[in-house]
């Protein structure tokens, strides 16, 4: 599916629609460049948890940022990482396998994705405005939310 976001909360609403279709388990690996609105959507999955958008900041520094809510949210950010060795260093594959939902910005250095992870590619048209497409969850399932 794809969606024309022309601000940061389009970006956002789109993030809380997808978060609302997740379940225990769920991997959201996301895609684009520095600035393309990654951690905006990933407020926007928290908020559909019960998370303050405002608790959410970008993990780079961090690496993994947990949030507490009914569903535990696992916010990646391996921008920082630069080979895989360093990614098992992280502990990155005890959060996938958990029963909380997992976000993962920069997921491109995880390297091979499995078929069940939902991928979130964000492409920068100007300076607000963003194509994202989205892809490993049905249609008929996004239109039910």
């Amino acid at each position: 599916m794809k969606f024309l976001s022309r601000n940061s909360g389009e970006t956002q609403m789109i993030g809380f629609r997808l978060g609302n279709s997740l379940k225990p388990r769920s991997v959201v690996c996301l895609y684009g460049e520095l600035g393309a609105g990654k951690t905006t959507f990933v407020k926007g999955i928290a908020q559909a948890l019960g998370i303050p958008d405002r608790d959410i900041t970008s993990a780079s520094f961090t690496i993994i940022a947990e949030y507490d809510s009914e569903i535990p949210l696992y916010h990646i950010d391996l921008y920082r990482i630069e080979k895989n060795a360093d990614i098992d260093e992280t502990g990155i594959w005890d959060y996938i396998y958990s029963d909380g939902i997992t976000v993962i910005e920069w997921a491109e250095r995880l390297g091979e994705i499995q078929d069940d992870f939902i991928m979130v590619k964000f492409a920068i048209i100007d300076k607000e405005a963003r194509d994202i497409t989205i892809e490993g969850i049905d249609e008929k399932d996004w239109n039910r939310i």
